[in-house]
């Protein structure tokens, strides 16, 4: 391997490697992507993988995922099938007053042309059947869908590979030092110069801020999940909650737990996933749970993407996010015409580290 890169990646989950696919489009060579394990062992493999927009708030944020959901159709024609399904998303609710909280909800998105409608119970239950006779109504976005995550960050390190983009893996990158204008990168694996770095470490974000001086407000939120036993196709939208995979599996489950980086499951928050699931579908009752496996959410303080430069270094750049799979293809665009071109074709200024007050020590 090469010791003398451009642009090192430091992260090989879905935004660290949509970053390298979107960067190798246009720069074929001298890139390296680092990760102290392997892609998919963390977050990106352990995930829902919506790729969701409805729901969102403020509208702007939603509005900024609105862009990245509308990339995922050429994005799967470009590096292969990801199993995207654009289905549609539901999110039920069954108290009256939460439909106000709905239309004003909708007034905002239209604003910024995002169209979700708000649907009675008898049209929530026109579109999926299968919910509870018992629900209030829903919000309804035909945007909204789902991917399989492990063929996503797959294709996605597969067409950076055929790209020239290099992989080091099991390599945790333990010191960087910034000399004469490059880069010093000292892995357990070896040492790299570069002139660029992108840190794209996700639940790690903290721990590689601190090798450059700079505190990455970045926290972990645990998410438990139950799959079930393989069921005939029954589920026609992606519902917030749950969603039917290809295979015909049910992935249930939005929790969120300070718990660091302890991916254990727990009986009390299986058994509340059931309920939710059970009370959103009822039919489920009938399902057999066949696993249950939890992972680790990268959550910026404030909810928003870190994106962008860091102040004070030059060519030191983040890209640390919730949501990264409905991300990746927007943040993978944007971080690539930033390195090359000094600008993006979104505004990211609202997404700068330079926002929190203590972020530069």
């Amino acid at each position: 391997m090469e010791t003398s890169y451009e642009t090192i990646i430091i992260g090989g989950g879905v935004v660290g490697s949509s970053i390298a696919y979107h960067l190798s489009e246009r720069k074929k060579e001298g890139i390296l992507v680092l990760d102290q394990k392997f892609p998919l062992s963390g977050t990106s493999g352990s995930t829902q993988a919506w790729v969701w927009v409805h729901n969102k708030t403020p509208s702007w944020y939603a509005e900024f995922n609105m862009y990245s959901a509308e990339l995922y159709p050429y994005l799967s024609k470009k590096i292969g099938d990801v199993e995207y399904k654009r289905t549609g998303g539901l999110s039920p609710f069954f108290d009256d007053a939460d439909r106000e909280k709905a239309l004003l909800l909708a007034e905002a998105y239209k604003k910024v042309g995002i169209k979700i409608k708000v649907l009675s119970r008898e049209e929530a239950l026109e579109k999926e059947p299968s919910l509870n006779p018992e629900v209030a109504g829903a919000t309804y976005s035909s945007i909204d869908g789902n991917v399989n995550p492990f063929r996503l960050v797959d294709m996605y390190m597969r067409a950076a590979k055929k790209n020239g983009v290099q992989y080091s893996t099991y390599n945790k990158v333990t010191e960087i030092q910034k000399l004469q204008g490059k880069f010093i990168v000292v892995s357990r694996k070896g040492t790299f110069v570069c002139n660029n770095i992108i840190l794209a470490g996700g639940t790690w974000s903290r721990e590689l801020g601190k090798l450059v001086d700079i505190n990455i407000p970045v926290n972990q939120l645990r998410g438990q999940i139950l799959v079930t036993e393989p069921l005939k196709p029954f589920l026609h939208y992606t519902i917030s909650g749950l969603r039917q995979a290809f295979n015909g599996e049910v992935l249930i489950g939005y929790s969120m737990e300070e718990e660091g980086f302890n991916r254990a499951t727990t009986l009390d928050v299986i058994q509340e996933t059931a309920n939710m699931a059970v009370h959103y579908v009822p039919q489920l009752k009938k399902a057999k749970v066949v696993r249950a496996f939890s992972g680790i959410r990268a959550m910026p303080e404030d909810g928003f993407p870190i994106l962008g430069n860091i102040p004070g270094i030059e060519n030191l750049y983040v890209a640390a996010t919730h949501s990264g799979v409905t991300l990746s293809p927007l943040i993978g665009t944007l971080m690539t015409e930033l390195i090359l071109d000094g600008e993006t074709s979104i505004p990211i200024d609202r997404y700068s580290i330079s926002r929190f007050d203590l972020a530069i020590r």
